[in-house]
Order: structure tokens, then C-alpha cells, then sequence
């Protein structure tokens, strides 16, 4: 049976439960740009900062175990406020149970509330399954870059996608509460 799994916005106390989720994931030397995790204090103060904006960021838990996270980067330069930057991951045994998907709509929920009209993303070309769920999320393909990853001598295109939200916020984009 699948454990039940809480998607809940991330807390400064499941700051080393997600550093440790996103070193395995990056671990696995696949999904991710980074190969390891920062470091606690380096994690901790990104994801203090990212809490103290206001950024979308939330966790999947398992119990207290964070085994899943999604968050969206803000650049503090006005001219770019309304975008947000989406990045994710889920511990593989946690993989195809809709829990990315459920992160993920969490995370652009929170975004549309919030005011954002653009949310953009970069995938590995070859993490196929990802694609699809942006793909089913409403995210189109907006260019590619070719072999701009290399790992262990296997390189690796990047996508790069994008959502456009609510235009709500259109004509007034400092109304953004960031």
C-alpha cells in the first residue's frame, strides 16, 4: 500500500530532512543540475530566504520525512517579479505515486494566488517522464540547448518551458506582494 503523503509549505524544522532528499536525488546524477547538496548552513539560508519572500516552496512528507519538494525562485530584480523559476524533485522510491504532480500543483497554485504570470522551467532532455507532467500541467516547450549538460562523459540537452498564469495582474504588475 502507498504511505499516505502530506504536501504541506516547508518549515525551517524540515530544513535538513529536505537538504538530505535533495542530496540523494542529486545523487543519482539524472535530474538535477547539482551533483550533491549545498551544504546545511547553504540550504538553510537559501530556503530561510526563499521562506522569508514568500516564495512558493513546499515539501511532500512521509510522516516527518521529507521525501519530495518543489519551490519556485523570484529573482529580486523588479523587472523580472512576475516569473517564477520552478525546480522539484521526489526520492525514486516515491516516483510515479502523483506525488510530483501534487507538488507541483500546489506550487502553481500558490504562484497564481500570489500574482505570478510566468512560471519557466528547465528539464533534462532525457527525464522524459517529467516532461510529460509539464506537458499535462500546461507548460509548453519555448527553446532547447543542445549538450549543455555533461556527466560523467554522457552529455545531455536542457529543455526549457514555461506557463503562462492569470493575467490578472496584467495592467498592475507591482501589486506582486514580494
Amino acid at each position: 500500500m502507498n504511505p499516505v503523503v502530506l504536501i504541506t509549505p516547508i518549515e525551517v524544522r524540515h530544513i535538513a530532512g529536505y537538504r538530505q532528499c535533495l542530496d540523494e536525488v542529486a545523487r543519482e546524477r539524472k535530474y538535477l543540475a547539482f551533483l550533491q547538496a549545498p551544504s546545511l548552513a547553504d540550504t538553510r539560508a537559501y530556503v530561510v530566504a526563499q521562506i522569508t519572500r514568500r516564495c512558493p516552496y513546499f515539501v511532500a512528507l512521509d510522516g516527518e520525512n521529507v521525501v519530495g519538494w518543489a519551490d519556485m525562485y523570484v529573482s529580486e530584480m523588479p523587472s523580472f517579479q512576475h516569473v517564477g523559476r520552478f525546480g522539484m524533485g521526489v526520492l525514486a522510491s516515491y516516483r510515479r505515486q502523483g506525488i510530483g504532480r501534487r507538488l507541483m500543483e500546489a506550487c502553481l497554485a500558490e504562484a497564481e494566488h500570489q500574482g505570478y504570470q510566468r512560471i519557466e522551467l528547465e528539464v533534462f532532455a532525457t527525464n522524459i517522464h517529467a516532461i510529460r507532467l509539464y506537458e499535462r500541467l500546461g507548460f509548453t516547450m519555448e527553446g532547447r540547448r543542445i549538450k549543455a549538460r555533461c556527466v560523467d562523459g554522457v552529455y545531455d540537452d536542457i529543455l526549457m518551458m514555461a506557463k503562462l498564469l492569470s493575467m490578472s495582474h496584467e495592467s498592475n504588475p507591482q501589486k506582486l506582494p514580494r
